[in-house]
């Protein structure tokens, strides 16, 4: 007996050895994985998961270290065992965890797991984006096949990415071993710091052999995209804080990114200066300058950010000073990563976002500045996105020629540089202008200061215009979509048309003529045929005006106001479903919900009399016993207008 508890004894004692040192293996890793040391980290943490450990915290650094360094097939492996474990886990974890299975082309299962991200998430844009764009993979195969990819001969078998156009050449960032036995490795990829080279773009388009771009640059940190103006001879670009050979760390000893400006004078880069809006305790990175210069973008993820990085931009006044740095807004940010700005000749923002719907990773977006804004983004689509990471798009409008960078399948290095050619621009969202001249149905003649309204598809009013001196009249409205028009005057009967927007970009002309009544209307005409307009309707068994009748009875009031001594007998009827009396009292309902309108519209009640005649005048074959179609059906449910006195 004693020997077993001995035994007993010494298990347990080996047991808290064991987890002692588990403990301590752990927490050794989670402080290389808090100095953004990943590579080293995931070292220490496979190690525990080989001799079986789990824990929700193993398998989440192991998912976010291989997330973090773009190694998406790998992370999704550690967050399957994650999700495996049955335990409560924070919503980042499902987006992180879905953007990850695309990386294999899952996205069945990506999009069950951003559908539990929504339920979870509390207002993240992402997932209103999500929620509000699930087609979106039908979207992108719409914007896809617009471009022509081809790889480069500057890429190495380590990172290279961030090109900028600098006259003829292009100049990029690159980990490449160039320093010998001095060589600085950054442990987030245990690669070397990143340096300037640049590239000679030859007459066909190819690229020449890269070399350093400038030892005045080069520190022994990073530096990265780089932004030039028009004239070459200022440099914005990105570097870790350091300058004049000292480094500044944030609250937590962490060196973060800033942007530098330097000036080339005798064609050497000199008077190298840090942004004001700079600060020691959040990242500054990836400029770019608008088409004027007079605006420069950026990533940060200073104050006022939604998430892990957001595009701001600021005024670069003319004395060189710069104004507030002011967030794009949630058309383009998210709570997860926005980066690597990019402005055309056209204005037109390019940057790589994680947090809009995309393939996997982080894909390429383009926005059109309107009225001062971006305010959509647009996936552009394969090829130059893919299921992995994408990002640091350039064009030249001109030549319909740019770069970007990826760490896609088949690469040469952890990211390379591809070249590419657009032979097609994407299509923004449509947009369409409704107009048409109102005119004298007779005569031709343009009705000026007509009142010409549109409706809605719910025929609810959208907008009233009064028309021009040659009859015009002009709506914005939404491609796909049904309209009602109606053009009223005085003198003339109203009329509508209805009208379906096509669903691509233009101008659609409804042309619209109206009747002025002459003679040929009297006592006991029916307006509804004179005027050709459609019967009231009513749903069944219902006797509410509908909208669509609302439309109509405006022009019954219409004439009565042109025809003040007029009255009219109003006269409803049903079909013949229900019994006689039942049908009779909903007609007389009908009746008096008819003129209860004209009444409330602005005609006097003593002008109006009306009745129901249940079924007894129906229009067509559809009496008790026979089968009728709906359609039939309602035709006999209708009112009419007679002409009494004028």
């Amino acid at each position: 007996m004693k020997k077993n508890i001995l035994k007993i004894a010494m298990l347990l004692s080996l047991c808290s050895v064991v987890m002692t040192a588990q403990e301590k293996q752990m927490a050794a890793a989670g402080k290389l994985f808090n100095e953004y040391a990943y590579v080293d980290a995931i070292k220490e943490y496979k190690q525990i998961a080989s001799r079986g450990y789990k824990s929700a915290e193993l398998y989440e650094k192991l998912g976010d270290a291989y997330y973090y360094n773009g190694d998406l097939e790998k992370s999704a492996k550690w967050y399957k065992e994650l999700f495996a474990l049955n335990q409560d886990a924070s919503p980042e974890y499902y987006y992180r965890y879905a953007q990850s299975l695309k990386s294999s082309g899952d996205y069945e299962t990506a999009n069950a797991m951003l559908d539990k991200f929504s339920a979870k998430s509390n207002g993240d844009l992402r997932a209103k984006l999500y929620t509000e764009n699930k087609n979106y993979l039908s979207v992108i195969k719409k914007n896809s096949g617009r471009y022509e990819v081809k790889k480069t001969d500057i890429n190495s078998a380590y990172s290279d990415y961030g090109s900028a156009y600098w006259g003829n050449k292009i100049v990029f960032a690159t980990s490449r071993d160039t320093t010998g036995l001095l060589k600085r490795i950054d442990g987030w990829t245990n690669h070397s710091f990143t340096e300037l080279y640049e590239s000679s773009i030859n007459s066909d388009g190819s690229l020449s052999k890269p070399k350093r771009f400038s030892k005045r640059i080069e520190t022994k940190m990073h530096e990265s995209t780089p932004v030039f103006t028009k004239d070459g001879k200022t440099m914005y670009f990105t570097r870790n804080n350091y300058i004049d050979g000292k480094v500044r760390k944030d609250g937590t000893g962490q060196v973060l990114l800033k942007v530098y400006k330097a000036i080339l004078k005798d064609d050497k880069w000199t008077d190298i200066t840090e942004l004001p809006f700079n600060d020691n305790n959040y990242s500054v990175a990836h400029p770019a300058l608008s088409a004027d210069e007079k605006t420069l973008y950026f990533a940060s993820d200073m104050p006022g950010s939604y998430g892990q990085a957001d595009i701001f931009k600021v005024t670069i006044n003319s004395d060189g000073t710069f104004g507030k740095p002011i967030n794009l807004g949630t058309g383009i940010n998210t709570q997860g990563k926005e980066t690597f700005p990019f402005i055309d000749t056209d204005d037109q923002l390019y940057f790589a976002s994680d947090g809009h719907p995309g393939l996997g990773g982080l894909d390429i977006y383009i926005a059109k500045l309107e009225k001062g804004n971006f305010e959509k983004a647009y996936n552009v689509g394969e090829p130059i996105n893919s299921k992995n990471d994408d990002f640091a798009f350039i064009i030249d409008n001109q030549s319909k020629t740019g770069f970007f960078s990826s760490n896609r399948g088949g690469g040469l290095g952890y990211d390379d540089i591809y070249g590419f050619k657009e032979i097609k621009q994407i299509e923004f969202d449509c947009k369409q202008l409704l107009t048409g001249i109102i005119t004298n149905e007779k005569t031709g003649d343009a009705l000026s200061n007509a009142s010409v309204s549109i409706f809605g598809s719910d025929m609810q009013l959208i907008k009233k215009v009064t028309t021009a001196t040659d009859g015009s009249y002009s709506f914005e409205v939404e491609c796909g979509k049904s309209y009602t028009v109606k053009s009223e005057k005085q003198d003339y009967l109203p009329k509508e048309a209805q009208i379906v927007i096509p669903k691509q970009s233009g101008e659609t002309k409804l042309p619209i003529a109206q009747v002025k009544p002459e003679a040929t209307i009297k006592v006991g005409t029916d307006l509804a045929k004179e005027f050709k307009i459609e019967q009231i309707y009513f749903d069944l068994a219902k006797y509410n005006i509908r909208p669509d009748a609302a439309v109509e009875l405006d022009k019954i009031v219409q004439f009565m106001k042109e025809y003040p001594t007029s009255k009219i007998d109003v006269r409803t009827h049903t079909d013949c479903r229900a019994s006689s009396k039942y049908n009779m009292t909903l007609s007389h309902n009908r009746a008096k919900s008819v003129m209860e309108y004209i009444i409330n519209n602005g005609i006097g009640a003593n002008r109006l009399t009306g009745r129901g005649y249940g079924e007894t005048r129906l229009v067509n074959k559809c009496a008790d016993g026979v089968k009728c179609t709906e359609e039939e059906h309602q035709k006999n449910r209708r009112s009419e207008f007679i002409i009494t006195a004028l």
